[in-house]
């Protein structure tokens, strides 16, 4: 479990083998759910059209969240750049692979004057273009959906069949990397509701289906270098940060 880990760099191009896709979706299988109702549905898609189509939506939607300053906006407040800052909140992601000739801007990287340099310089279609060769290259995605006879938001159905649908996917998550794969969330078009919608239809969702999650999984190569710009996340906050001792006024001793 702590060893678990996301993948932001590209995947090797050999096709999973379907013993472990089964494998996969038999963990995600044997998570709980209340009642046993099992809520959650998946599609494995390996078809290189689709694969594609999803590269697309996912790329299109990275260059539209950067180029609104909608992904900064609404992610700044996770951003941490030192490692004093990472060690003192445990949160959020730290910025510490950047160009070398960035490293001196980072925080001015991520401010509104830095959103406007690069959207001049052409960085939002190139992070774009990134994103979707990224996706586009992954052998293997995996879409997440629950069924709406169960998932009924505002009941407490739905927050049963979330709650079972990520006890599913921590079951997967944990999964990969004794196969020697790697998994990352695809989830800019999510940010974009044309985007998930046009997604929906690509995977051909029935009206009875809610598409919820969609991710790129494949074989990790060995030896690979880091993207360059790439973060760290494996700060972990300490329990006097988010445990509690008999009452919510009572911190846990680290």
């Amino acid at each position: 479990m702590f060893a678990r880990r996301t993948t932001n760099g590209p995947f090797r191009p050999d096709p999973v083998r379907v013993e472990h896709q089964h494998l996969l979706v038999r963990v995600a299988g044997a998570a709980p759910s209340h009642f046993n109702s099992q809520p959650w549905r998946f599609v494995l898609v390996e078809d290189r059209d689709t694969i594609d189509r999803v590269a697309h939506l996912s790329g299109d939607s990275m260059r539209q969240l950067i180029e609104r300053g909608v992904f900064f906006e609404r992610y700044r407040k996770y951003f941490r750049f030192t490692e004093a800052e990472m060690d003192a909140r445990r949160d959020g992601i730290f910025i510490d692979h950047l160009p070398g000739p960035l490293r001196p801007f980072t925080r001015q990287v991520f401010s509104d004057a830095g959103l406007s340099v690069m959207r001049r310089l052409g960085v939002p279609a190139r992070l774009g273009r990134d994103n979707e060769k990224l996706v586009a290259g992954s052998p293997l995605l995996l879409a997440v959906l629950l069924d709406r006879e169960e998932y009924r938001p505002g009941e407490l159905s739905g927050f049963y069949s979330l709650f079972g649908m990520g006890a599913a996917m921590e079951n997967v998550w944990l999964t990969v990397g004794e196969l020697g794969m790697g998994i990352q969330f695809v989830s800019t078009p999510m940010e974009i509701p044309e985007a998930w919608a046009e997604l929906a239809r690509v995977l051909r969702v029935p009206d009875h289906l809610e598409l919820m999650a969609v991710y790129r999984l494949g074989y990790l190569p060995e030896g690979q270098a880091r993207p360059s710009i790439d973060w760290s996340s494996r700060h972990r906050k300490r329990l006097s940060q988010y445990v509690y001792r008999e009452t919510c006024e009572t911190p846990e001793r680290d």
